[in-house]
């Protein structure tokens, strides 16, 4: 019997699947512990439709993610700090004080778990990053840090 889970179930499937269950399992388990629901006519337009519209929303944040990519590839984010002797910065440079500044120039909301800096900037000079936007877009950028 085919049923489209409304919940994780262990062995057999994620929530929203299509999954194919043995007739026992399907009605004296599954059913009725509201588990699952039995895939008919009315059930499979919905799975469909839901299929669709998760497609569409991945598409269009695709999308996105590569307009932003084209913004970002490249550029170069001059960003100040104060710093002791010898050009040590006081503390450092953040991935959170870079995707702020991304914010702040261009408008592009960026995670700050998403801004990978090849090393910790304590020093003054240009870096090199790598902004994750979506699965596989990435854009490449330049940090140059300042004396305040």
């Amino acid at each position: 019997m085919k049923v489209i889970l409304m919940q994780d179930v262990k062995s057999l499937g994620k929530k929203g699947e299509l999954v194919e269950a043995s007739d026992g399992y399907a009605r004296n388990f599954l059913l009725p512990r509201k588990l699952a629901k039995e895939a008919n006519a009315q059930a499979m337009n919905e799975y469909k439709n839901a299929e669709n519209s998760k497609n569409y929303k991945i598409a269009t944040q695709k999308a996105q993610a590569e307009h932003d990519k084209k913004v970002l590839e490249g550029k170069t984010f001059k960003m100040t700090a104060k710093a002791g002797q010898g050009g040590r910065l006081f503390g450092s440079v953040t991935s959170k004080q870079v995707a702020d500044e991304i914010k702040k120039q261009y408008n592009i909301n960026v995670d700050k778990r998403k801004v990978v800096l090849d090393c910790d900037i304590k020093e003054f000079g240009t870096y090199h990053a790598e902004v994750k936007l979506f699965t596989g877009v990435s854009a490449k950028i330049d940090v140059q840090v300042s004396e305040a």
